[in-house]
């Protein structure tokens, strides 16, 4: 998302090992309450040292067991205005709602602020601002034109250097009423720079897991543990050292924008993107 931008079986287990496997991308439906498969990095034969395999120990997670938004997790920001997208929603809280161990995030069609559309955006600003690890959601959202929906991460230092100079991590986007899916970086070199890739994904309707790995040397992108794509961070290869940083999350569900560049289908609203969780490991190893 461009700026000027379970279950819940308790977490009984408070430490998880994951491992990363290369996997072909064949996506099937993440359903709730799936725990993460590990399987063994298998090298090449002209590999010669044997490659590490991250240990991740949860650090931080909200997993929407309560009944209303956790405010010592998540802010809302509020407000219309486009967020630099023209985009067409007025952001409050009164949107973000919590019950059935799911945050819902619901747009609908009603004026404040001047904006046709109501939603909500939720950050981890000045709470939780992991650098490096694995970050996750199992997240279900809503299917319709000019309807976007993201799970995406900005740089901590937003406010001193501002945006793409903070540098931002798009871990999941959704936009209108496809199977696509998209994961992208963007940063600042003499100018906004980005880089990223889709996947498609079968019954986009449904929850499914999205991830990132992250770490000194790469960040890569999951749907429902399968890797699509891997962006290259080793020292500041991309002219920033941005990734390098705290980072911190964001929720919310945008209408209309240039992204979408769709008017939205009324007749699908109210519409609601549903979170089961949101969790951040760290490599412990």
């Amino acid at each position: 998302m461009y700026l000027p931008r379970k279950k819940k079986s308790i977490l009984k287990l408070r430490t998880a090992v994951l491992m990363i496997a290369a996997l072909p991308v064949v996506l099937l439906s993440c359903s709730k309450n799936n725990g993460l498969p590990t399987s063994n990095i298998t090298p090449t034969p002209t590999d010669t040292a044997k490659p590490v395999k991250p240990i991740y120990a949860l650090v931080w997670s909200d997993e929407f067991n309560g009944t209303t938004v956790d405010t010592s997790k998540w802010n809302f920001e509020t407000g219309g205005g486009g967020w630099g997208n023209n985009e067409k929603e007025f952001y409050q809280a009164a949107n973000a709602t919590v019950a059935n161990g799911n945050l819902m995030i619901t747009a609908k069609k009603e004026t404040v602020g001047g904006e046709p559309y109501t939603s909500a955006r939720m950050t981890t600003q000045g709470k939780e601002a992991p650098t490096y690890g694995r970050i996750e959601a199992s997240i279900k959202v809503p299917q319709g034109m000019g309807f976007w929906p993201a799970f995406w991460m900005l740089g901590s230092n937003i406010q001193t250097v501002s945006w793409p100079t903070c540098g931002e991590m798009d871990i999941m986007e959704h936009i209108n009423n496809t199977s696509t899916y998209y994961g992208t970086m963007h940063w600042n070199v003499n100018g906004h720079v980005s880089y990223g890739s889709t996947i498609n994904v079968t019954n986009p309707g449904d929850y499914h897991l999205y991830a990132i790995e992250w770490d000194q040397n790469e960040i890569r992108w999951y749907v429902d543990n399968n890797l699509y794509q891997t962006g290259n961070i080793k020292g500041n290869i991309n002219g920033t050292g941005a990734f390098h940083l705290p980072f911190f999350i964001l929720l919310n569900f945008a209408l209309g924008g240039n992204f979408p560049n769709s008017p939205v289908d009324e007749t699908l609203l109210p519409a609601t993107m549903y979170v089961d969780y949101v969790r951040v490991y760290k490599q412990t190893n």
